[in-house]
């Protein structure tokens, strides 16, 4: 017989999992759907975000809101595909801008504490190193995040403020930690 508390967590859970995604991409990351999809599956978890790695272009602010994203790529880039994008950002924007890179993030509710740290521990075998349990009033939430990562500013006042030179090894760089990124997805949907 289930207790009034595992009950709650279903309907959460259900509640959640049939809620319109309102993230900035809209839409699930293909590379970590199939994992979210595992976790899913059990009853003792559910996902509350996810994302499998990504490169944006974003307007420098304090606080999050819309219209910071200025390009956004979940996928490999491009010299050619970057340099064309920041030849049309400069022309429109007074503003600073940076360039960020970040590693694969997955918030995870989980039916009891128990659950929550075997997911946390496979997820640090996984290379997830950046990873934590936050306790909340009605469940507990793994935060499962990568180290990978890139941050600097790129425009200031309509100008681009590095080289090609450098752009380039910004692109070889940010594409080889989203691949190490995606490795660590598959690692942990096979830990599961």
């Amino acid at each position: 017989m289930f207790t009034d508390m595992q009950n709650n967590f279903l309907q959460r859970k259900k509640s959640i999992l049939s809620k319109i995604d309102k993230s900035h991409k809209s839409s699930w990351d293909g590379k970590i759907r199939k994992l979210c999809g595992k976790i899913n599956s059990d009853d003792n978890y559910y996902t509350t975000s996810s994302c499998s790695g990504r490169i944006v272009l974003m307007i420098e602010q304090e606080k999050k809101g819309m219209g910071l994203f200025l390009k956004s790529y979940h996928e490999l880039i491009s010299f050619e595909e970057l340099k064309k994008n920041l030849a049309e950002i400069v022309k429109n924007n007074f503003k600073l801008i940076k360039f960020k890179m970040e590693s694969c993030i997955l918030h995870v509710a989980c039916r009891k504490l128990k659950n929550a740290e075997e997911i946390y521990e496979k997820a640090k075998l996984a290379g997830w190193k950046k990873s934590g349990i936050i306790s909340t009033k009605r469940s507990f939430v793994a935060e499962l995040i990568s180290t990978e990562r890139l941050e600097f500013p790129i425009i200031n006042k309509k100008k681009i403020l590095v080289d090609d030179e450098f752009l380039k090894l910004v692109v070889k760089g940010s594409n080889d930690k989203l691949k190490r990124s995606w490795e660590k997805i598959k690692k942990l949907e096979k830990f599961l």
